[in-house]
């Protein structure tokens, strides 16, 4: 059908978006308790509180950036590229980012998006598993 022109806009039939698939990963119940285990490996000593701190500051930072670029879209204003949520995914704000996704609904549905992200997890896993073990985290914490 043709466009038509309603209130001084024109109106194309085929503007509505089919409805988006909902995801099944329950992303703030991964985020909260990385959270979580993390505060607890601090309280029983197997990890310096310093990497704890900066590994919940990460997420709040994380968590701000994912709410910044919702609000930004939805302005059509300029965005924060995805190379940068994923630089703060890696330097350990996965966990804020997860539950930003689910409560904005932000950048959940994006495959190509999501497997950077993933990676990026896994990556950061891998580092702060090897900080905490080789004793380096206790090391850079003094």
């Amino acid at each position: 059908m043709a466009p038509i022109q309603m209130a001084g806009r024109i109106i194309e039939w085929n503007m509505v978006e089919p409805p988006r698939k909902r995801t099944k990963t329950p992303r703030a119940a991964i985020g909260l308790a990385a959270l979580a285990t993390a505060g607890a490996l601090v309280l029983v000593g197997l990890l310096p509180a310093m990497l704890g701190l900066a590994w919940l500051v990460a997420s709040a930072v994380a968590y701000l950036m994912y709410w910044a670029d919702k609000a930004a879209a939805g302005r059509g204003a300029r965005r924060i590229p995805e190379n940068t949520l994923h630089l703060a995914g890696l330097l350990g704000g996965w966990p804020g980012a997860l539950l930003a996704q689910q409560q904005f609904r932000h950048k959940t549905i994006k495959q190509p998006f999501q497997v950077v992200f993933w990676l990026t997890v896994v990556a950061n896993l891998g580092l702060f598993a090897w900080l905490a073990h080789s004793g380096m985290a206790a090391a850079l914490t003094g």
